[in-house]
């Protein structure tokens, strides 16, 4: 790839999505977008950079941005962020929040609905403990494509293996075909819907709760700095961050701090005191 054909698609993509493609992810470029080369009656990556260059075709702008935007996700990833959240977020939060009975949780950057399954998941397993509460988890994703995916919660046999303990499968997903399928109870605890985190979310309202996790480290400094001050503006001034093992605050912006001994997760500086963890 010419060097200012690589230079272009990575501006697009960091004007589009906050995605930055450094020179090593050059075959990374070419095997994503070969496809969209394709399925768009291009014959190679230079006719894509061409018709790219001309502006005026919104279709394939977005789906070269999903292209490159779509990562792979799995249930219950990493596990000890859904524990904590079991044992120790979810307790605090219930306690400081036993007069109105109600919890919102955001997945940003959702993929193909994993995450937010996960905690819909999650929350049945403890339905006795929550029991008159009513939760609102909205998941969003830049990709309509994958959007699409999450609602359908339909996954392969290789998708519901990693992460999903087999008696969870058995007793929330049902085969369809060659694929599984989960719960329509399930699905219906989850608002999906399309959004960009370049764009401040305060459409989307308030939340106790914010998954951000495995997102930030496609990003540069100023963009993480702009991702995670737009969530800390819609945060509830006790509400909790979570991020993925490799991201930080730290450095990045003041307006929030890691709450101790619970890794990975974070609380508003300048909200209320911390709620008790549990």
């Amino acid at each position: 790839m010419k060097v200012e054909d690589f230079e272009f698609l990575s501006r697009l993509l960091k004007e589009r999505s906050g995605l930055v493609v450094t020179k090593d992810k050059v075959y990374l470029l070419e095997t994503r977008l070969m496809p969209v080369a394709r399925r768009s009656g291009l014959k190679d990556l230079d006719e894509l950079i061409q018709k790219l260059r001309t502006g005026r075709d919104d279709k394939l702008l977005n789906d070269v941005t999903e292209a490159m935007t779509t990562n792979e996700s799995l249930f219950f990833r990493d596990t000890r962020p859904f524990d904590i959240f079991r044992d120790n977020v979810l307790p605090g939060m219930m306690k400081a929040r036993a007069g109105q009975k109600k919890i919102r949780i955001w997945s940003a950057a959702c993929s193909s609905g994993q995450e937010p399954y996960s905690l819909a998941i999650l929350l049945k397993e403890n339905q006795a403990k929550v029991t008159g509460w009513r939760f609102d988890i909205v998941a969003t994703d830049l990709s309509k494509e994958i959007v699409a995916k999450a609602k359908a919660g339909l996954y392969t046999q290789f998708e519901v293996q990693r992460g999903l303990p087999i008696q969870l499968l058995v007793k929330y997903f049902k085969q369809t075909g060659d694929k599984w399928q989960i719960d329509a109870g399930l699905r219906s605890m989850v608002q999906y819907g399309e959004f960009n985190l370049l764009t401040h979310p305060r459409s989307l309202g308030q939340f106790d709760v914010v998954f951000c996790r495995n997102v930030l480290i496609y990003f540069d400094q100023p963009t993480k700095k702009k991702v995670l001050e737009g969530i800390a503006d819609v945060m509830a001034k006790d509400g909790v961050l979570y991020l993925g093992g490799a991201e930080t605050v730290l450095g990045v912006t003041d307006r929030f701090k890691p709450v101790q001994g619970l890794r990975g997760v974070y609380q508003r500086v300048d909200g209320e005191a911390a709620i008790e963890m549990g």
